[in-house]
């Protein structure tokens, strides 16, 4: 049987994580997403257990301390984990599974899943990151100012990462991001 493997995709928010993840799902469908649990409220069209699992404060805070999580963390005011059981579930199975988590989850997954593959998605430039944050319409001034100030720290991170993929054309990102996780025989 073939080992899973853990890949986790990090980058500031409005860098296209998303829209990669989606397009990969799209292409490659032996491909696992890990769905996350939030503290936030549903976006328009997101559905339960697709997009993420929406639970309570309280709920979350359960999960924190029943040892139910692999990473959490607070982003923009809401909070954010992975559920143990479905990385666990999809590694065992032998599948590709996706993590599309932000910087401090990511490198608490680091100290767990030591042999994760580790990508961070770049945007083009930082007025294009700016301009697809305000362009989705969702977030207010101030959602808006927090989520660029948390960018700046999440890019000077990059480093850290296996791999850097710039978002600057959803194909050639694509291409990028399919040759790090097919082209070549990875352990």
């Amino acid at each position: 049987m073939k080992s899973g493997k853990l890949i986790v995709l990090t980058g500031p928010s409005g860098v296209g994580k998303g829209t990669l993840v989606r397009s990969l799902l799209n292409r490659h469908p032996e491909l696992y997403l890990s769905v996350s649990v939030t503290t936030r409220k549903p976006r328009d069209g997101e559905i339960e257990g697709q997009h993420y699992y929406f639970v309570s404060r309280s709920r979350f805070e359960e999960m924190v301390e029943a040892g139910e999580l692999a990473e959490w963390a607070e982003f923009a005011g809401n909070f954010y984990g992975t559920p143990f059981f479905a990385l666990k579930q999809g590694i065992g199975e032998g599948k590709l599974v996706i993590l599309e988590i932000e910087l401090e989850g990511a490198r608490q997954i680091r100290n767990k899943f030591s042999e994760a593959l580790r990508i961070f998605i770049l945007p083009p430039s930082w007025e294009e990151l700016e301009r697809r944050l305000r362009s989705r319409g969702q977030d207010s001034e101030i959602a808006i100012a927090r989520r660029l100030l948390r960018a700046k720290e999440e890019i000077e991170a990059a480093g850290e990462f296996d791999f850097q993929v710039i978002n600057d054309d959803l194909e050639v990102a694509l291409k990028k991001l399919e040759s790090v996780l097919f082209v070549s025989d990875r352990k």
